[in-house]
């Protein structure tokens, strides 16, 4: 009986992520449950689970969206991946700073660097792609947890600005600034960086560059399928 169950929920997990993922909008508890003929509480836990392991996320309006696990793959049937639609943000961002300039994504487990143009200097040349670093330490981390549906107290500062930054947090001599990416329904989906030593990436560069961070940010935005304006909220 207890495999029958574990079947079950197996199952009934896929349907909702299906769902989910062949739905042109984002959706309610309330709208997933009758589509996939549950009850709301049942519904409720699953999309907890779902949403635990990334393959689902609340877009602001708390609405289920796709997860962050899916988005590298969202693209891929137009033949334009998360990582390809970044890119001329990532190479303009590089040309501008000279600087090392990186696409990352929420992940349960941290902010999962993607893709990165290396700086042109010796010092700061670290390749991130493929590590994880924790969301209260850095830069991305930071933009990624005040732009999503559960944000935290102190992101009304980052949202009003657009922007994070983390200086000397994740390592000493380490500073950074990042700009949410959102997708069609208004989910911060990813997070462009630019970071270098503290020493070149001093505050008053950090503000020079900001807009053009958040510039390259709203484009990739756009390619995403997002559209909308944001304010300060």
């Amino acid at each position: 009986m207890a495999a029958e169950t574990g079947t079950q929920a197996i199952d009934r997990a896929a349907d909702l992520l299906v769902s989910v993922v062949e739905s042109p909008r984002s959706l309610a508890v309330g709208e997933l449950a009758e589509r996939c003929g549950l009850p709301k509480s049942t519904t409720s836990r699953l999309v907890g689970a779902l949403e635990r392991r990334g393959l689902v996320q609340r877009a602001g309006d708390r609405r289920i969206v796709p997860g962050p696990v899916l988005l590298r793959f969202a693209h891929r049937s137009s033949g334009a991946s998360l990582v390809s639609l970044a890119a001329p943000a990532l190479r303009v961002l590089s040309d501008l700073s000279g600087e090392t300039i990186n696409l990352g994504v929420p992940t349960p487990l941290g902010v999962e660097h993607l893709a990165q143009e290396d700086s042109r200097h010796f010092v700061g040349g670290t390749n991130w792609v493929g590590r994880r670093v924790p969301y209260d330490s850095t830069a991305n981390g930071k933009v990624l947890r005040a732009f999503s549906a559960d944000r935290p107290a102190d992101a009304r500062a980052i949202r009003a600005k657009g922007y994070a930054i983390a200086v000397d947090e994740l390592e000493a001599g380490l500073s950074a600034l990042a700009a949410p990416v959102f997708g069609p329904d208004g989910a911060a989906v990813a997070a462009l960086s630019i970071s270098g030593p503290t020493i070149r990436l001093t505050r008053d560069r950090i503000a020079e560059l900001a807009p053009a961070l958040l510039e390259q940010a709203r484009l990739v935005s756009e390619r995403l399928g997002n559209h909308t304006e944001r304010g300060a909220a």
